[in-house]
């Protein structure tokens, strides 16, 4: 038994420290996730904590898996170890069950798992904890396990502090430095995409009906058209990495292909809300304008804040160069601090930095 229980012991605090540090290396993917956790279980009033609840979990579960590994404080530890799986067991069933979130981000960007797969996962990883706590009396602390265990819980918040003030270590996004935005938007070769079918609905006697071009009554013209749509009728086997990346002016025009089609070196200052920026980086935007007043490059704002507020933004921090809009998830998805700044080639990503890090 004792062979057993310290395999188990190896496998639960191995897998525990990998899962905690590549979510350690993106906190604020894993509050993402959070926030639509918290969105579909109508609990959007932890919304403004989910930072902190990111960054208290990836630690844990580095500290945890640690403290399995030396055998420290195993009494405490696996107690708390067993909570933890119960409550990611029924997060991943309720991912799976419901069909409203597609992933758990367990593994965060940098290892994608499907529902089933992550369900699974944590179902083998609860029996396998609930080994350990029932003979938790029995594992004992190796030598110098408590220098261990302080060295995880520096370990575990250094990493995220520093994640936090510059950009993840390991980017593992669809936007990493070395892409090129317009590959990434189309299907991987031999995937099948979407079909959609288009459906007209008509108005007749007070009564609404949907039609599709085969079985529209074409003989009858009493029919009102109403309204249009598209109808998922099967569903693909792929999507592209990056799907949401549509760049629009202020006057609701697509300005995608001119941006990534820019002879010149185009930097986007990302900003997915205005009101909520980080400072600190005013000298250096300004430093860069000077090159695009000069013409030698493009920059333009990139945010999902409104005309009103860009307008105020751009004069409180003298900023001269246009912003365009894109949807705030695909800014969050292209850059995980606000403001960041991308270099773009010809649509291939030549650089990001964190606002405290800009050039």
């Amino acid at each position: 038994m004792k062979i057993i229980l310290n395999l188990l012991r190896i496998i639960v605090g191995v897998l525990f420290i990998f899962s905690g540090l590549i979510k350690a290396n993106d906190p604020l993917g894993l509050s993402y996730k959070m926030d639509e956790f918290f969105e579909v279980l109508h609990l959007t009033f932890l919304s403004p904590y989910s930072l902190a609840f990111s960054v208290v979990m990836n630690a844990f579960e580095i500290i945890a898996g640690v403290a399995v590994l030396v055998g420290y404080r195993m009494r405490i530890f696996s107690v708390l170890l067993l909570l933890l799986i119960i409550f990611f067991t029924f997060l991943t069933a309720f991912a799976l069950f419901s069909g409203t979130i597609r992933e758990c981000g367990c593994f965060g960007d940098c290892i994608k798992l499907t529902p089933v797969e992550t369900f699974w996962k944590d179902v083998i990883l609860l029996l396998m904890i609930l080994v350990i706590f029932f003979y938790r009396k029995k594992i004992l602390p190796v030598k110098g396990a408590a220098l261990v265990f302080i060295f995880s819980v520096l370990l575990s918040f250094g990493v995220q502090a520093y994640t936090l003030k510059h950009l993840p270590i390991f980017d593992c996004l669809p936007y990493k430095v070395g892409n090129n935005i317009p590959e990434k938007m189309k299907l991987p070769p031999g995937a099948t995409p979407d079909v959609y079918e288009m459906v007209f609905i008509y108005e007749k006697d007070g009564q609404k009906k949907e039609f599709t071009a085969d079985n529209y009554p074409w003989s009858d013209s009493t029919w009102k058209f109403v309204d249009r749509k598209d109808k998922l009728v099967k569903k693909g086997n792929a999507e592209p990495a990056i799907k949401d990346f549509i760049l629009t002016d202020l006057d609701g025009v697509n300005q995608t292909e001119a941006v990534l089609s820019a002879d010149k070196p185009v930097y986007l200052f990302l900003v997915q809300n205005v009101q909520n920026a980080g400072s600190g980086w005013d000298a250096k935007m300004k430093a860069l304008q000077a090159k695009w007043k000069n013409q030698e490059i493009l920059i333009y704002g990139v945010t999902a804040s409104t005309k009103d507020e860009i307008a105020a933004f751009k004069q409180q921090h003298g900023l001269e160069f246009p912003f365009v809009q894109m949807d705030g998830v695909a800014i969050k998805t292209a850059g995980r601090s606000n403001p960041c700044l991308m270099l773009l080639n010809k649509g291939t990503i030549k650089g990001k930095w964190h606002y405290n890090d800009i050039p």
